[in-house]
């Protein structure tokens, strides 16, 4: 299916015809954003613009198509197979991946449990349907520096949010798992916590992840990661946005394990890592070889810099 016929395919009919003509900028298309009693807002190549009446678009909110409470439920619904009920639990973790491994954030009327989680979400009034893009061959630039002597070094990489790390991480696992020229192909394991990497629909890739790869869709990162450890025997774990100390200790644990990683982690350069608290015990290991660095520039995203422990080996 094409990319443009999944995106109409999220619609239904008293909703699709108007989105014809956005279809023409599917390429750049990021998110679709519907709130009850809102305006149409899209992300194009990182540009935010509306949507008018007749599918065109805007920069205008004045001239934008507003959603209402019928019509917003009408695409939940429909996106649910009409029967929302089924999704409730998908639903509570605040999002749902669809055909095409799309992703669709919804918020609204939270009911918690006695424990302060989420026991459930109603009256959804807010949906941001974030398109999946892959670009394969994406890490092929930084591939060459993650080998040595056809072994995979642990690498991360640290992107603000926005400037494509998922995107480059998915793209390295495929490579990894398939085989590349600089080594061959080997069982990779990923822990795909908000379903991003693999973009899982019922529990089967819908990216281009490599025949090597297993995949533990919506689990937590750190139970994940020795999960996958004990049960598929990864030579390499993926995981993406390293945020917390039990991501960081689950990292130790596979280090030890003597699996390889590749994680992506928020931040603007090695140094403002190198300061997170729960980051300086990891580093200090020094069992991490390879840091890419990304950031955005004019409107794109690059690799700014290819780094070891101690030395940028290659700039961007």
């Amino acid at each position: 299916m094409r990319e443009g016929e999944a995106i109409l395919g999220m619609f239904p009919d008293f909703f699709r015809g108007i989105w014809e003509r956005v279809m023409a900028e599917s390429d750049g298309l990021q998110e679709i954003r519907l709130r009850a009693g809102g305006p149409v807002m899209l992300r194009i190549s990182r540009k935010e613009c509306f949507l008018t009446k007749d599918g065109s678009l805007t920069r205008d909110p004045s001239r934008a198509l507003y959603i209402g409470r019928k019509e917003l439920d009408g695409v939940l619904n429909h996106i649910c197979r009409y029967s929302v009920y089924a999704y409730e639990e998908e639903l509570r973790q605040g999002f749902l991946t669809v055909p095409g491994g799309h992703r669709i954030g919804v918020a609204g009327q939270v009911v918690a449990d006695g424990d302060g989680g989420v026991k459930k979400l109603k009256h959804i009034s807010y949906l941001n349907i974030r398109i999946a893009h892959e670009i394969l061959g994406v890490a092929d630039p930084v591939m060459p520096f993650l080998y040595e002597k056809g072994r995979f070094l642990s690498g991360m990489i640290i992107s603000p949010p926005g400037c494509g790390k998922t995107t480059m991480l998915r793209d390295i696992v495929r490579q990894i798992s398939d085989g590349n020229p600089y080594g061959a192909g080997q069982c990779v394991g990923v822990v795909d916590e908000r379903s991003e990497i693999a973009g899982s629909y019922m529990g089967m890739a819908q990216n281009h992840i490599g025949i090597r790869t297993d995949v533990l869709d919506g689990c937590p990162k750190a139970a994940g990661m020795m999960m996958l450890i004990r049960s598929m025997s990864p030579r390499v774990v993926a995981a993406d946005e390293i945020g917390s100390r039990e991501d960081v200790h689950a990292l130790s644990e596979v280090l030890r394990c003597g699996s390889s990683l590749i994680v992506t982690v928020h931040g603007s350069s090695m140094e403002e890592v190198r300061e997170k608290p729960f980051m300086k015990e990891l580093l200090a290991q020094r069992e991490f070889r390879r840091f890419i660095v990304l950031a955005g520039k004019k409107d794109t995203c690059a690799v700014t810099g290819i780094f070891d422990e101690d030395f940028m080996l290659c700039s961007g």
